[in-house]
């Protein structure tokens, strides 16, 4: 049976770091922090694991080329232990997650393939694979492979099941969209063209407001997790974040009417976080 995770709950969470109305923020390792979380109690799941693109590569940033080092977090260990570490914590969310509930993951071609084998293989049941458009993203400095301009979303259920149990806000997407079913390629403009055309997953990158409070290196704009909640959440549901960063999806989860819990192991990331959720309206 799904249980509530209360408020009341998370002050008795080893490990809360920061907490407000609404959310909470955890220190520590995900697969160890989501072991204390009760079974079937999260309702929505976004996450956005590492990459593994630290690794003496080069990319462009402000029209000048720097090396890709976010981290020793991002670095790759190699393709089985990165797809080891792929199925561990899929695994931990899908404990944790109610079967009305879902899971979205983020990520370029270098990690979500090994997602979504990842997830085949623990018994997920894939319900979209979108595409969000990057208009801004950086030039392809080595002029041998196209610009990498995407990202793909895998959404997915714990498991499957007749009817499909997942919530999925169809008549909001739908109204959103101008009347039309709204299509796996997402444009998210701040200004929509007029006269119901079809939404497409595009979105710059975040700009200087939504890094007023700290900088995240894989920090994701606001307007794409707005739009993941506005198809898969309802009010008081329970998002978990087990990547939290700045937490962007703690601010969309808690404009959504929604209770947030994340988790990170960075001290600085976590403070980040902390100040974005109180400041956010």
């Amino acid at each position: 049976m799904a249980r509530r995770l209360d408020l009341h709950d998370w002050d008795a969470l080893p490990g809360t770091a920061e907490r407000g109305p609404g959310w909470a923020l955890v220190d520590g390792d995900c697969l160890e922090a989501l072991e204390k979380l009760p079974p079937r109690s999260v309702d929505l799941v976004f996450a956005d694991p590492p990459y593994h693109l630290s690794n003496g590569g080069t990319t462009c940033q402000s029209g000048r080329r720097v090396r890709v080092d976010k981290g020793a977090w991002d670095a790759s260990r190699g393709v089985e232990a990165d797809h080891a570490f792929q199925r561990e914590w899929l695994t931990a969310c899908r404990r944790v997650l109610k079967p009305s509930g879902s899971i979205w993951v983020s990520g370029t071609q270098h990690v979500i393939f090994s997602v979504g084998y990842a997830m085949q293989e623990l018994g997920f049941h894939l319900l979209n694979t979108v595409t969000w458009y990057k208009p801004n993203a950086a030039p392809n400095l080595a002029c041998r492979m196209f610009t990498h301009s995407t990202e793909l979303l895998l959404w997915a259920s714990p498991v499957k099941s007749r009817p499909l149990a997942h919530r999925f806000n169809y008549r909001e997407m739908k109204a959103q969209n101008g009347g039309k079913q709204m299509r796996d390629l997402w444009e998210i403009a701040e200004r929509p063209e007029p006269g119901g055309q079809q939404v497409v997953w595009t979105l710059p990158t975040p700009g200087p407001r939504e890094k007023e409070h700290g900088r995240h290196p894989t920090q994701k704009p606001l307007g794409l997790l707005s739009r993941v909640l506005a198809a898969s959440a309802a009010p008081g549901d329970l998002v978990l974040d087990p990547f939290a960063g700045s937490s962007t999806t703690g601010v969309a989860a808690l404009a959504a009417g929604c209770r947030y819990l994340g988790i990170e192991r960075d001290p600085e990331y976590l403070r980040l976080g902390a100040r974005r959720l109180r400041s956010a309206p």
